[in-house]
């Protein structure tokens, strides 16, 4: 049974073309604007319950990156798959829709790399930060790099396993809640867009594209954004964790801590990678009553 999308994500969703590319993405409500970005293998999708919760008093901007949710899927004659192009999609994204200044970012898993790296270029523009599973910063000295995402990364089996089998969408699906279980509706709702071979290229480019040493396309970028995200240290900003994350566990969060000593820190020890899915019914309420009392 094919499952109903419109049921839990019922928008109305806006395109950019982008080099003859569809860049999806949603635009959603009124007032200061929250930028929602996120990360692989989910897509747009993995907000809607933040965006319904927003949108009466706030304008959430939640894009797909190409290759990911209901954007454009192109093969690599058509689409550079790398973490600079994704940051430049994003840039033109907001300034195509004016939106410059007053911003709130809300990222998760490679959402966050790309949107600090978006930040570091415009911090003037930048006003919160809601931070969800993620880094933006390189793998921590004590965490070793996870053999499934090694074996994605680097072998051709893992090719075989993510674009012939979907493994990644569906395992994630599986292993990304752990106190509520997704229901298979809704891992299929998460699977949705990544159906074939060709659309599931982008699952696979992600893993492919994380740097894990000097010479690694990427590299660089990622020390930028880890040298540069310190001057945010002032900003209000919201730390909101599942320690049973299969790859952003408590090592990463030991990371912002000691960056962001300031921060409000909510730490869930019985949650995994979806944290908006698994503790949704705590983790709304807190982002949205944080976003009230920080607003000016």
């Amino acid at each position: 049974m094919t499952p109903d999308l419109h049921k839990e994500y019922p928008f109305s969703g806006k395109r950019l073309v982008r080099d003859g590319l569809n860049y999806h993405y949603l635009d959603e409500g009124d007032g200061p604007p929250v930028v929602m970005v996120h990360g692989n293998p989910s897509w747009s999708f993995y907000y809607r319950n933040l965006v319904l919760a927003l949108r009466d008093r706030f304008r959430c901007i939640v894009p797909d990156h190409i290759g990911c949710g209901l954007s454009d899927k192109p093969g690599d004659d058509r689409y550079a798959y790398t973490l600079s192009r994704r940051v430049d999609d994003l840039e033109q994204l907001l300034e195509q829709l004016g939106i410059r200044e007053n911003i709130t970012l809300v990222v998760h898993d490679w959402g966050g790399m790309i949107g600090m790296a978006y930040a570091v270029r415009h911090p003037e523009r930048i006003k919160r930060l809601v931070i969800l599973n993620t880094a933006a910063f390189h793998l921590p000295p004590r965490k070793p790099f996870p053999l499934g995402l090694r074996i994605c990364r680097d072998t051709f089996i893992g090719t075989l396993l993510v674009r012939g089998c979907n493994a990644f969408s569906v395992g994630a699906s599986h292993v990304g809640c752990k106190r509520n279980p997704m229901s298979a509706e809704l891992r299929a709702l998460y699977q949705l867009p990544y159906d074939s071979w060709q659309n599931r290229i982008a699952t696979l480019r992600f893993v492919q594209d994380i740097p894990l040493k000097p010479g690694d396309r990427g590299y660089d970028l990622v020390s930028t954004v880890s040298g540069g995200i310190g001057q945010f240290s002032t900003l209000p900003l919201l730390i909101l964790w599942g320690e049973l994350d299969f790859v952003f566990d408590t090592s990463f969060l030991a990371e912002w801590q000691q960056r962001f000593p300031e921060a409000e820190v909510h730490s869930y020890p019985d949650c995994g990678h979806y944290i908006l899915e698994d503790a949704r019914d705590e983790i709304i309420p807190l982002i949205s009553e944080f976003l009230d009392r920080t607003t000016q």
